[in-house]
């Protein structure tokens, strides 16, 4: 009760709240998998950030009344910065398996602790080395069937490398702004940016009812809601341990794939879910150890 009372200064309660956004991603993986067969992948991208714009511009409409210049310059680089990260990965996905893909993405969390120890000098410790490299193994027993390295490949980690820079970055800027402000900045540059990506082929209508659900689902659940999420989350806890815990979003995907998706669970599979599990254990006892010290 008491964290709930105090839920803008738990990060208990914020780690939990992220990992049920990792577990909103790896479930829309499956319903977006199905709704990109009738529709363009950037065209499904700008109607979904753009609706989820709208959205949370119509539930806060002055969320924007208390954010300074310097605000409005951290939310535009953040936004552009997971937005290039979508694009990167989308095109990656034309050359590339969508588990290799999970994979080289999900190797933001090794880039995480470096970027932030050579630009912000935070310390590697042994706990955050420890996690990085069971999520690591994880992610290499979920995805991993086979290897090769060419253009899908290549854009593919530059979508890591977006995504890394992207966490480091909302840790530094977000507990100095307004959690939703900030929040809607970089859904609303995200939306700008992937309108601008689909225009040049004019940018196609949900040709039905199903796809429109799905990008209702995603728009509100998966972007407005996740990215207030994490933006909050951010601002309490170390970008490092917040890598580790978005490693969980292909342990979702992989056990809604099995109960949904008619997907086997193997042994290899059970191995990369203990060892992400484990990473998000260690890295829970060690902010419980900063929350008693």
């Amino acid at each position: 009760m008491r964290m709930l009372l105090h839920w803008k200064q738990s990060p208990r309660l914020a780690m939990t709240a992220l990992v049920g956004v990792t577990a909103v991603w790896g479930w829309t993986f499956l319903i977006v998998k199905d709704a990109i067969q009738d529709m363009p992948v950037m065209d499904f991208l700008a109607v979904r950030f753009t609706l989820a714009a709208v959205v949370m511009l119509v539930l806060r409409p002055a969320c924007l009344s208390h954010m300074s210049g310097r605000g409005w310059w951290h939310g535009t680089v953040l936004g552009a910065l997971i937005g290039m990260a979508y694009i990167t990965q989308t095109q990656g996905l034309l050359y590339t398996s969508p588990a290799i893909s999970g994979f080289i993405t999900g190797m933001s969390v090794v880039f995480t602790p470096v970027f932030a120890w050579v630009l912000l000098r935070h310390k590697l410790s042994a706990h955050s080395l420890l996690a990085v490299g069971l999520a690591c193994a994880g992610l290499a027993l979920l995805s991993l069937h086979g290897w090769a390295f060419g253009t899908g490949e290549l854009l593919t980690l530059a979508c890591a490398v977006f995504v890394a820079l992207h966490i480091i970055g909302l840790g530094k800027w977000s507990a100095k702004h307004d959690s939703y402000g900030l929040a809607f900045i970089q859904v609303g540059i995200m939306a700008v940016i992937s309108l601008v990506a689909a225009a040049p082929g004019g940018i196609a209508i949900p040709p039905d009812f199903n796809i429109w659900v799905t990008i209702g689902i995603t728009a509100v659940l998966a972007t407005a809601v996740a990215f207030f999420v994490q933006t909050w989350a951010q601002s309490l806890v170390s970008p490092n341990y917040i890598a580790v815990v978005l490693t969980m979003e292909p342990v979702f995907a992989g056990i809604f794939s099995v109960a949904f998706g008619g997907e086997r669970m193997t042994i290899r599979t059970i191995l990369g879910i203990l060892c992400v599990l484990s990473a998000m254990l260690i890295t829970q006892l060690k902010l419980e150890m900063h929350r008693e010290a």
